[in-house]
């Protein structure tokens, strides 16, 4: 007796190759940016730790000799510092300028340089600088310098990540659904610091440098992963296409009738990214500097994102600082706090996204969110700390409106304009205006911590008037 498939195998076979690839394709590019996002996070879980009050800790008795107000903090970001602020805030701008810098040089090689070697050799050196970071701690190493070079290091070699996995995913979905999918896949950015700050939180209050080891070898190893898979995938797409034209020269007609968008797909600026990434011949120059920054869209979503990710990035790197000092939290309590602004950021991504597709407009959508952002900042730095219930709804909201209209900028607003009808046609753009908008946007990330840190001293107040400031600007520059 003939037996017949077993449920599970009869379900994946249901499946047609394309979707099988772009499914493989999307995990992998999410796995990929949720391994950059987790290891960039440490610093703001560790900040706390650096620099601590130690007269009210209970000193060891092996330390005695040691001074009563210092000998729990790490020079030179210690309680005797009167400056930590800054000193904090110059580590943050190390990593933020350098990837600032560098993401208007990445997007270009992106376009001309092999995905899976490009991908592969950023995973690799920001597991290394990662690291390093966390190798001070056991090293005994006391110098800002170190600290401030591993960091404008590992912010340089990251920049590898963004414009290659925009890329990579390209224009597989038409601009009706484009932003809800996308709103979905750029979750792992908020996810990356979810796990980023639960990592880093474990072993803060006990060693802190494998704070900084343990996301720097897991990043390190999603590298090796991407090496030995994106090609993997890349040769599945040779093998569609061919069968394709074979298909359509005998019959005439597609071979995966199950996708209604296949002729999209297998058009799209990241499919040919990737095609060409392992030597297959373009027919089409990629785009110039100058020729990206042309697009109608370009500068004026460019600046809004100066000024979105300007508060995204400050909630990023001084949160956890904000609410130990507010709410006496210790470090791995506020660690863990602030992971709720991320969940509301997953939502607020979707939310963007899903909006923007029904209505068309991506513009209007961001300035909504940006508009009703401003008052909720206000208020969560008034009431946001009176009970837990309070905290935790004000930073899900606030994580929302915040995060919500950074993901639909970086996300589908760059798919809609690296594959503007401007164009015409040329699929070697995506990658250098991912690069411009986001590489504007990460000026104001840079700006955003370094602000926090000057400003900070003179009460967390005039922060958030600051980053209220940022999100009308960021509304106004839309339109």
């Amino acid at each position: 007796m003939r037996s017949s498939l077993a449920p599970g195998i009869r379900l994946i076979t249901s499946f047609s190759r394309d979707s099988w690839y772009r499914g493989f394709t999307l995990f992998l590019t999410f796995l990929f940016y949720t391994s950059y996002h987790l290891s960039r996070k440490p610093i703001s879980i560790v900040k706390s730790e650096l620099h601590k009050n130690c007269s009210t800790l209970i000193r060891p008795p092996n330390l005695n000799g040691t001074d009563n107000e210092t000998w729990c903090d790490w020079a030179p970001f210690g309680e005797s510092s009167d400056n930590y602020q800054t000193l904090f805030g110059a580590v943050d701008n190390s990593f933020l300028v350098a990837y600032a810098i560098g993401m208007f040089f990445s997007g270009i090689f992106g376009e001309r340089v092999p995905l899976r070697y490009y991908l592969t050799t950023g995973m690799l050196l920001s597991g290394l600088f990662t690291c390093l970071f966390g190798l001070g701690f056991y090293w005994n190493i006391h110098s800002i310098w170190y600290y401030a070079f591993v960091q404008a290091m590992n912010g340089l070699v990251q920049t590898t990540g963004w414009p290659a996995v925009v890329a990579c995913i390209g224009n597989w979905f038409g601009k009706g659904k484009r932003g809800f999918i996308m709103g979905v896949w750029n979750s792992h950015t908020s996810v990356g610091n979810i796990l980023g700050s639960l990592i880093a939180g474990i072993f803060v209050s006990s060693a802190w440098g494998m704070s900084f080891i343990v996301p720097g070898i897991i990043i390190a190893s999603t590298g090796i992963l991407c090496f030995f898979f994106l090609s993997i995938v890349v040769a599945l797409v040779r093998t569609m296409l061919m069968a394709v034209y074979e298909q359509e020269d005998n019959e005439k007609e597609p071979l995966l009738q199950n996708s209604s968008s296949s002729e999209e797909i297998f058009s799209s600026p990241g499919l040919s990214n990737s095609i060409s990434s392992e030597s297959t011949e373009e027919h089409t120059e990629a785009i110039s500097f100058c020729g990206a920054l042309r697009i109608p869209g370009v500068m004026e979503f460019s600046l809004c994102l100066l000024f979105a990710k300007l508060v995204s990035y400050t909630f990023l790197y001084w949160l956890p600082l904000y609410i130990s000092n507010v709410a006496h939290f210790d470090p791995k309590e506020a660690g863990d706090m602030s992971t709720l602004f991320d969940v509301g950021g997953i939502v607020g991504g979707v939310v963007a996204g899903l909006v923007s597709d029904q209505t068309g407009g991506r513009a209007s959508t961001c300035c909504v969110m940006l508009i009703v952002a401003a008052p909720m900042l206000f208020l969560y730095n008034h009431i946001g700390q009176y009970s837990l219930a309070t905290t935790i709804g004000m930073l899900l909201v606030c994580g929302a409106l915040v995060n919500g209209p950074y993901a639909l900028i970086t996300t589908a607003v760059s798919a809609d304009l690296g594959t503007h009808e401007s164009l015409s046609g040329n699929s070697r753009a995506l990658s250098t205006v991912t690069a411009i908008i986001d590489g504007t946007g990460s000026i104001g990330a840079a700006l955003g911590p370094l602000l926090a840190g000057v400003i900070s001293p003179t009460g967390w107040n005039n922060v958030f008037f600051m980053l209220i400031t940022a999100d009308i600007l960021a509304c106004l520059v839309s339109f």
